[in-house]
């Protein structure tokens, strides 16, 4: 068993992509190609700066070997976080790759201006959806209007430099799979060899592993020991520690908001049913009242009636059972 600094800090991850070999050997084996020659352009890295979300990028400019024995010259995109974040960034970053002009070739060798083709790797340290599988490559296929697949002209560097394959790592789902080349050599970011006393270092048992994988383990050997490297783990916990403050202020926040949402919910709902039954009693108020009128009119008319056949008021009163002087109310 031996100890090596854990790859997800983006300190490590950096250390590691650095050195030559080990990025031609992760690469290569994600690519599922052979690379011929390799080169690390420069990059923007984020992971130690204050208040910020972490997130690696690094561009390499690979020539590969296709299947067919010929060269071609590709851009890799390579993004890597620790935390859940939006796709709008990884977006933008890909359109900045897109518009930026060191990405197409010089006319001497390219005449019609034809961008580099770009594949986008994205190494995730939390789980998508319902995908379950730790690496998911996402390829573009050229196909006719009845969805059959198209031979001839394939690939059109036109549509090569407007799309791009990708290829997506769920580094949860890592867990103890080493079914071919590439899981094997991914096992060095499957967390569950973390230290339980320090997430900074792994155990990873060394026995029977090939040579590319024997280099890849050396490089983080170096890094567990190298002290800039351990510095920058330090400085990353620090951020993951107000990411993760700020996070449960923000959570509390919103909860406090939720509850007090809900309050104003259930008094405009109390203030809504006594609206109703206030509205109910000016009904049933604006009723009565209509009753009391019609009532009034009939007495008014009963009373004008009397009097044409020539009764006395007080003989009025008496037929309508009401006092002689409440006559007068009713005309």
């Amino acid at each position: 068993m031996v100890l090596i600094a854990n790859p997800i800090y983006d300190s490590v991850f950096k250390y590691m992509m650095e050195d030559d070999r080990v990025a031609k050997i992760m690469l290569s084996a994600l690519l599922q190609k052979e690379i011929i020659h390799l080169e690390m352009r420069p990059h923007e890295y984020t992971g130690v700066t204050q208040r910020k979300i972490s997130m690696m990028r690094i561009d390499f400019a690979a020539t590969i070997k296709n299947d067919d024995g010929t060269q071609q010259l590709i851009l890799i995109e390579l993004q890597k976080t620790w935390l859940v974040t939006e796709t709008l960034r990884f977006r933008q970053y890909l359109g900045s790759q897109y518009i930026d002009k060191k990405n197409v070739p010089d006319r001497d060798v390219n005449p019609k201006g034809y961008g580099l083709p770009i594949v986008s790797i994205y190494i995730l340290g939390h789980k998508l959806g319902d995908l379950q599988e730790p690496v998911v490559y996402v390829r573009r296929k050229y196909l006719d209007y009845n969805s059959n697949p198209i031979e001839n002209g394939v690939p059109d560097p036109f549509i090569e430099s407007l799309t791009h394959d990708s290829i997506i790592i769920q580094i949860p789902y890592l867990r103890g799979k080493v079914r071919n080349r590439l899981e094997r050599l991914l096992q060095v970011f499957d967390q569950t060899y973390r230290l339980k006393d320090n997430e900074h270092i792994m155990e990873i048992d060394e026995r029977g592993l090939e040579i590319e994988e024997q280099l890849v383990v050396d490089r983080l050997i170096k890094a567990a020991v190298e002290p800039d490297v351990r510095r920058d783990m330090d400085v990353e916990d620090e951020i993951l520690s107000e990411i993760e403050a700020r996070d449960t202020t923000i959570m509390m926040k919103n909860q406090e908001l939720e509850l007090k949402n809900q309050e104003l919910a259930n008094k405009s709902q109390e203030l809504e049913s006594k609206s109703q039954e206030l509205e109910s009693k000016s009904q049933e108020l604006e009723s009565k009242s209509h009753e009391l009128s019609a009532k009034n009119k009939m007495l008014a008319n009963m009373i004008g009636l009397f009097r044409k056949q020539g009764l006395s008021d007080g003989d009025i009163a008496k037929e309508l059972n009401i006092g002689i002087d409440e006559l007068s109310e009713y005309l």
